[in-house]
């Protein structure tokens, strides 16, 4: 005797029911225990810089987003492009997404952070790190890789609102290099 599962049949789902938001003046409330990363919440755009000992120096343009749906974490999005010296872009470059994990406390916030980040090119991240009023310093708990990506064994960064806009470094230690500046933007609030 087969029984057929209800949903075999069903008709087609309709569209995601819950609301995401980027912006706080509409949506969802953002969770308590996410109330530390508040001023990050919004879509960030702008341009930086890489480098690492193995590779010539680039530019790149980026887009970073933090959005909620009211539960106790932040989604982020990066994605980035690389540029020529007159600013044109050449093609797509990194893209990561994730979550921002803040720890707390019967929904209080303790300042503690993990993030979670896994991108295309087969590397994901376990960082861990702290909420300091507009600055979020994190370092790599765990790195784990395809048997295709590359040799990324840790890695530090550093983001901060200065002056209303998002700075960030990123340091990685990867295919036998110890842990050296890799990136670095600054990115203004376009949207939330």
């Amino acid at each position: 005797m087969s029984i057929v599962p209800p949903w075999l049949d069903a008709p087609p789902a309709p569209e995601y029911p819950y609301e995401e938001s980027h912006d706080l003046r509409s949506g969802p409330q953002l969770h308590p225990a996410a109330r530390d990363l508040l001023p990050f919440v919004g879509v960030w755009r702008g341009r930086g810089g890489g480098e690492y000992p193995t590779i010539e120096g680039f530019g790149f343009a980026q887009e970073v987003r933090f959005s909620h749906d009211g539960r106790p974490f932040l989604f982020y999005e990066s994605r980035a492009w690389l540029l020529n010296d007159d600013g044109t872009a050449i093609r797509p470059a990194f893209r990561e997404v994730g979550w921002w994990r803040p720890m707390h406390e019967d929904g209080e916030p303790t300042g503690e952070l993990e993030v979670l980040l896994s991108a295309p090119t087969g590397v994901m991240e376990l960082y861990v790190g702290r909420v300091d009023g507009l600055k979020v310093e994190l370092v790599t708990d765990a790195v784990v890789r395809t048997v295709t990506a590359k040799e990324i064994n840790s890695g530090q960064r550093l983001y901060g609102i200065v002056d209303g806009a998002l700075l960030y470094a990123f340091e990685m230690a990867a295919v036998g290099q110890p842990l050296s500046p890799h990136l670095s933007a600054k990115l203004n609030r376009v949207a939330g």
